[in-house]
């Protein structure tokens, strides 16, 4: 059976209650596994444990956890705590995250991210092992550490989010899942090819590596909600674009979107924000999202596996009721395609 995930906002506007059901709805619909990030909103282990609690089966993934905020060797041991409290059902997912957010909301110098996940990934794969660590780095310097717990999990998947050429063939090299965002479903094997190169480079297939974007769905008959998902994944796209900084304006424009991303950043910059969002034309909502009826949501989650998906991470548009929610992971249930 095909597999499918879900990923969740640490920011949105949703009490445990909404987070419990959405956990358990999606735990009893066969999905894989439940991601939660952390930004500005809850931090990403406390959300996750408090999940372990309420769920059986279902994964729980950190997506993402950035590699400035915690030190390789913290992380080692809230990844393994996690995974004794849900009793073998942690993923822990990685990145850098960008220069905003790491030098303007953390107050810590944003310096040779690939390097210093390599480091990371290194540090956090020896930890879990139960090995002591000794490691003499660039970055890291540890002596004589040696974690006092086991996790269940004899391997921990790591899964990496990236998107230049560097960070995708660390991935390709190192990691276990690869965790893209705002992935062109058509150009997604393209965008795909430094990660598969530095896979074969390593001895492995790429497809060692999942494939797990997280893409914005909302999937209903109801076309004022259907209406308002697009404003909303318009509006999320432009917020990227236009304020998150260089990586994600050159995705768009390597999808062949520059024209439209250079309007964006013009009206960002004005302080425009309807006319930014405005700037996302029809095409790129539905070459990047899969918003519609439940069959349009089908139809378009199948074509994203076509080009490659191996687990798609259903994310919600800011503002989605617990209804629409239900909804939306009704419709796209393992088995519903």
């Amino acid at each position: 059976m095909e597999r499918i995930a879900l990923t969740f906002s640490s920011r949105d506007n949703n009490d445990d209650t909404d987070l419990i059901a959405v956990a358990q709805a999606a735990d009893r619909l066969g999905y894989d596994s439940f991601w939660t990030g952390e930004s500005w909103g809850r931090d990403a282990f406390t959300v996750l444990t408090m999940l372990a609690g309420h769920t059986e089966r279902i994964g729980l993934g950190t997506g993402i956890v950035t590699v400035y905020s915690r030190t390789p060797g913290l992380i080692s041991q809230s990844i393994a705590s996690l995974d004794c409290i849900s009793g073998g059902r942690a993923i822990l997912g990685l990145g850098a995250s960008g220069r905003i957010v790491i030098e303007d909301w953390h107050g810590v110098k944003f310096d040779h991210p690939v390097a210093r996940t390599r480091e990371y990934i290194d540090i956090v794969r020896m930890a879990l092992s139960g090995q002591r660590v000794n490691y003499e780095g660039r970055f890291y310097n540890l002596k004589r550490f040696r974690m006092g717990i086991s996790p269940v999990q004899e391997r921990i998947p790591i899964y990496v989010a990236s998107l230049g050429r560097r960070n995708l063939e660390l991935t390709g090299a190192m990691a276990d899942g690869w965790l893209p965002i705002w992935m062109h479903c058509e150009r997604l094997p393209q965008v795909k090819e430094p990660l598969a190169r530095a896979a074969t480079a390593a001895g492995r297939p790429a497809s060692d590596v999942a494939t797990a974007p997280q893409i914005l769905c909302c999937a209903s008959e109801n076309e004022e909600t259907i209406a308002g998902a697009v404003a909303q994944a318009r509006a999320h796209m432009a917020f990227y674009v236009g304020g998150m900084g260089q990586y994600y304006y050159d995705l768009f424009c390597r999808y062949g979107y520059q024209a439209e991303c250079d309007a964006l950043r013009l009206a960002w910059g004005e302080g425009d924000r309807g006319q930014a969002a405005a700037a996302i034309t029809d095409e790129m909502v539905d070459n990047i999202t899969v918003i519609g009826t439940p069959e349009d949501c089908r139809r378009k989650m199948s074509r994203f596996r076509a080009h490659g998906v191996d687990l798609p991470l259903v994310a919600f548009p800011h503002g989605t009721n617990r209804e629409a929610m239900l909804g939306t992971l009704e419709a796209l249930a393992p088995g519903m395609g």
